[in-house]
């Protein structure tokens, strides 16, 4: 069992800043892939971005390439989602998931673990 749990979130300034950060229980997460998934009010989660268990392999959405970072600290058992230059449509609320095939999927379904979420909030 994994558990995984949000924190960083908040109300931003348009251009602004956030950092998440995911920390999860448990002995294996250098094993697990990461991602950083997101659900606006009225729509589907989608995946903001997700890095593979050596951290070496990464993916991005389209909307935030260029905007988004996603790092882990194996050591510290914790993925990092850093957020530079949001946007209102960055509004959402944004969840962290763990992959035992330690491959960065883009499909939710992939998943085997999901923290509670954490909201972000872009104001213009």
């Amino acid at each position: 069992q994994v558990q995984l749990v949000e924190s960083g979130g908040g109300l931003v300034q348009a251009g602004g800043s956030l950092r998440l950060s995911c920390a999860a229980s448990g002995r294996t997460f250098s094993r697990y892939a990461m991602g950083w998934f997101r659900q606006a009010p009225g729509k589907e989660r989608d995946v903001v971005a997700a890095i593979s268990w050596s951290g070496v392999s990464t993916y991005y959405a389209d909307s935030v390439k260029g905007r988004f970072t996603i790092s882990r600290d194996n050591a510290k058992n914790t993925v990092y989602l850093q957020m530079n230059s949001l946007k209102p449509e960055d509004t959402a609320v944004y969840y962290c998931a763990a992959d035992l095939s330690g491959m960065p999927h883009r499909n939710q379904h992939e998943y085997d673990y999901w923290g509670q979420g954490t909201q972000v909030t872009v104001s213009s």
